[in-house]
């Protein structure tokens, strides 16, 4: 948890984050630890939310990335170009400029929610560690929220 506090928000994302995490602690008490599938083939829809929204934001696509927003962000931002513009000014460019991305361990909260955390080698070589809050919305699973923070070390 002290990792999820880390970081840099912009006032209203952090509103919305708190807001999500709190409501999401509400289904943690049957939350189980789970490992990340080991086959490559085997991902969970989660993750390819994850890689859709990331590879939006390396392309420069805000509608691409805010397609994956979830219902508060698509609410709390009047355009696609307003949530990206947001996320860039937010100390999120280490994702938007990643080289590669990896999936660690998940943890479901409920049968529609997951923490899911994301390994990423940002283009100065550093090592980044995400963490991704998801629910399963009316339309499939959506981004509810994301912390960043720096790791120690590099990447080749």
């Amino acid at each position: 948890m002290q990792r999820l506090a880390r970081g840099m928000w912009t006032y209203g994302v952090k509103v919305w984050v708190a807001s999500a995490l709190a409501a999401l602690l509400v289904f943690a008490a049957p939350a189980r630890a789970e490992e990340p599938a080991a086959p490559a083939a085997a991902v969970e829809p989660w993750q390819s939310v994850i890689t859709s929204q990331i590879e939006a934001f390396r392309a420069k696509d805000a509608p691409g990335a805010f397609k994956w927003a979830g219902a508060g962000f698509q609410v709390a931002f009047p355009s696609p170009e307003a949530f990206f513009a947001a996320i860039v000014g937010s100390g999120y460019a280490p994702i938007m400029e990643s080289r590669s991305h990896s999936f660690g361990k998940f943890q479901k909260l409920s049968d529609t929610s997951v923490l899911q955390e994301v390994k990423l080698l940002g283009n100065d070589q550093g090592l980044y560690e995400a963490f991704y809050m998801l629910a399963e919305e009316a339309n499939g699973w959506r981004v509810q929220g994301v912390q960043l923070a720096k790791q120690p070390g590099g990447g080749i």
